[in-house]
């Protein structure tokens, strides 16, 4: 009984490692003959397993999914990897299912071997309690957003612009990208014909959905890349040159590849090409380099600088009036 029991632990764990098994591969594998390979799989399927086969040249069997959830067999890493990301999801930019994810967190830190157990609780963190975010997406709204992609029906929604606007959306919706604590969908606007990508938590689906499309090749690079690019689009209207009159070696650091490239100068100095979402927002990150600057373009960086020197002066001479 013992070495049926072992065995059959076996079988499910390389069902689990393969999309799809040919009988002779697994009596190989088990050390045992077909014909014991398809009694123990009749018995995988009697504790609920639901196991499916298929017959001639190129058949075999390939763990399916059934109607209820059957126990799972995982090795330590995937075990700690599991837990880890219920961890995550409960204090993530996802609403709805914080309580979800302590619960089932608890059930399988209660089964867990006592070594797992102890790496867990070795890494348990505080999380220091914050606001929601305002991009927070509720669990219900991302599933529903879900479902209409796999489905490839018809969604309509009414969408908050980012100006307070309300209007009313109908789309063919493709996949939903995470960027951070935002989430978005990727989609082919209908009224526009053209693609278009949009934050879910300023979506409001209307139910029903309506009747399926036929899928359109998404936008080279990828849903993500196309996300990606709105982004960066979108927070660096205004872009500008400055001298800073340091070694590139000072400054290389401080400069992330996403908002800023680098030149090299006479080795006293270095030029950097910024991009960011208003000329103020690009005067103030240039304070942050702490170095004497000189704005090569455009103009009205030159005149952002003044304005924002002139007030720190201001507020500086009303303190030590005060």
């Amino acid at each position: 009984m013992l070495e049926t029991s072992a065995r059959l632990l076996r079988l499910l764990t390389l069902l689990q490692t393969r999309k799809e098994w040919s009988g002779a591969d697994l009596a190989d594998r088990l050390e045992v003959t077909p014909r014991t390979v398809r009694r123990d799989v009749d018995k995988l399927r009697d504790l609920g397993y639901p196991v499916n086969a298929s017959v001639g040249v190129g058949g075999g069997y390939q763990l399916g999914a059934g109607a209820e959830m059957p126990p799972l067999l995982l090795d330590d890493d995937e075990t700690l990897a599991v837990a880890f990301g219920l961890q995550s999801g409960a204090t993530g930019p996802v609403t709805g299912i914080g309580e979800p994810s302590l619960r089932a967190l608890t059930k399988l830190r209660q089964v867990m071997p006592s070594r797992l157990r102890h790496r867990l609780d070795a890494l348990s963190v505080d999380v220091v309690a914050r606001p929601e975010v305002k991009s927070a997406v509720d669990a219900k709204l991302l599933a529903t957003v879900a479902s209409v992609c796999h489905a490839h029906e018809r969604l309509r929604f009414d969408y908050r612009r980012h100006d307070g606007e309300e209007m009313r959306r109908e789309v063919e919706p493709y996949r939903l990208v995470r960027s951070g604590a935002r989430w978005y969908l990727v989609a082919w606007d209908i009224g526009r014909s053209d693609w278009r990508s949009f934050r879910v938590d300023r979506m409001t689906p209307k139910i029903p959905t309506g009747p399926r499309f036929t899928p359109r090749e998404l936008p080279e690079g990828g849903a993500a890349q196309f996300v990606a690019t709105g982004i960066n689009r979108a927070t660096t209207q205004a872009r500008a040159r400055v001298r800073l009159h340091a070694p590139i070696e000072q400054i290389a650091e401080m400069v992330h590849e996403d908002w800023g490239t680098l030149e090299a100068g006479d080795g006293t100095s270095c030029v950097v090409a910024l991009g960011a979402e208003s000329q103020t927002s690009l005067a103030r990150w240039l304070s942050a380099f702490d170095v004497p600057f000189t704005v090569l373009e455009p103009d009205e960086l030159r005149e952002e600088c003044r304005r924002l020197a002139d007030r720190h002066t201001l507020l500086a001479e009303r303190y030590r009036e005060a």
